[in-house]
């Protein structure tokens, strides 16, 4: 009996823990998953500044002629004992620090050149213009970065501007990729008129350590049942073992038996949609395991979905189930119902545009899309203008909480 979509991603998260923890420099911190929640040390900044080159002053002479005391460039030294002497200003530049006394800044563009060291005010000064103050940007002992939150270089940036420099992040999960079949070739062997190109695994790969995995590929030649079980048997280090091919029924496909021999426990075995009803997911010990069909559009898709949902969990990513983007579809859609079916199209950023051709079997679709949409097995037409939920597959949109992902 398949499993729903809804279902299958749900025993994924309930079968999966983050794998464990390391301590890395920030400088190799890009892309990695923060091992737990980072709090403010220190204020942002860490003392008044003026946000311009300009003159601070004290907003009591306003409209005085003022002498100017001194200049302060960022980085000079000011004691908290120094305090802006009456009928003074001060010279001061973009991020230096602020005497005390000095209520306001004035760019130096909005008063008159200096006249014997000393300027006119204006008659209205605005308290607090142009200063930043301590802590209006980050307080003491807020939160910066959540547990689970992928580093970008903005985050690497807050964690620098606390003077951290080595920061503890979920391991990147362990994965493995291999495809089974005598008829494949790697893209560096020559192949004959019955065989083909293996496709899949690079894709795989690729969009693995897109995620944040590290991957290791084993190259298996033929489908006989020893090559596989060895194969499975040198992957069982890993976090997760990805297969390509071998899942559907037929005489020579080894796979799905060659796992139950290594103590293979199935968590669900076939998934209500189309293409990719095959697709199996389970685990040999703390190891999981995803079997996806050989087709590559339909092997793909199921990497899309059911793939990033391990990789993501296991990466101990907060974000790690499938957000949508509700949009417009740009003409009208027919499909045969009876099953959860997967469009391949192109969203423009305003409306949804399927693909004509979206075959299985076919690799073109996969880099003339940039998402999908899953529809509900009773749908036969989608109307132009209708509402669909868009799946990309060409940047990560992710959510923390559950949202449904079919249109129909």
């Amino acid at each position: 009996m398949t499993t729903s979509i809804e279902d299958a991603l749900e025993k994924i998260y309930e079968s999966l823990t983050p794998v464990n923890i390391e301590l890395i420099p920030i400088e190799n911190s890009l892309n990695r998953v923060i091992g737990r929640d980072i709090f403010a040390k220190y204020p942002l900044p860490n003392f008044d500044n003026s946000a311009m080159d300009g003159y601070g002053v004290s907003v009591i002479d306003v409209g005085k002629e003022v002498k100017i005391w001194k200049t302060v460039f960022a980085g000079d030294s000011v004691s908290d004992d120094e305090v802006l002497p009456a009928n003074h200003c001060v010279k001061i530049m973009t991020g230096a620090k602020i005497p005390k006394g000095v209520g306001s800044i004035i760019p130096f563009e909005e008063i008159a050149e200096p006249v014997n060291e000393a300027i006119q005010l204006p008659n209205s000064i605005q308290p607090y213009k142009h200063i930043r103050k301590m802590g209006e940007d980050i307080a003491v002992d807020e939160t910066l970065i959540k547990k689970g939150e992928r580093l970008n270089p903005y985050r690497i940036g807050i964690l620098a501007s606390q003077g951290i420099s080595h920061i503890e992040v979920y391991k990147k999960p362990r994965v493995v990729v291999f495809a089974t079949g005598k008829e494949l070739k790697m893209h560096y062997e020559e192949i004959k008129n019955h065989q083909i190109y293996n496709t899949n695994s690079p894709m795989i790969i690729a969009k693995s350590e897109s995620w944040g995995a590290d991957v290791s590929f084993i190259n298996i030649a033929t489908d006989s049942k020893i090559a596989i079980i060895r194969a499975i048997s040198e992957s069982l280090h890993a976090d997760f073992i990805i297969t390509s091919g071998g899942v559907s029924v037929g005489e020579a496909d080894f796979t799905k038996e060659s796992f139950q021999h290594l103590g293979f426990e199935a968590i669900f075995e076939g998934v209500d949609i189309k293409p990719g009803k095959p697709t199996t997911f389970g685990k040999i010990g703390n190891t999981a395991v995803l079997n996806l069909p050989g087709n590559p559009s339909a092997g793909l898709i199921n990497f899309e979905i059911f793939g990033k949902a391990t990789i993501l969990s296991l990466a101990g990513e907060l974000k790690h189930r499938i957000d949508v983007i509700e949009c417009e579809i740009l003409e009208d859609l027919k499909v045969k119902s009876g099953k959860r079916t997967v469009v391949l199209g192109f969203f423009d950023g305003s409306v949804f545009r399927p693909l004509q051709k979206r075959s299985p079997g076919m690799v073109k679709p996969l880099i003339e899309s940039n998402g999908f949409i899953i529809l509900e097995k009773s749908a036969e037409k989608i109307e132009s203008g209708s509402i669909v939920r868009f799946i990309p597959t060409s940047f990560q949109w992710t959510t923390d909480f559950s949202k449904s992902i079919i249109t129909g």
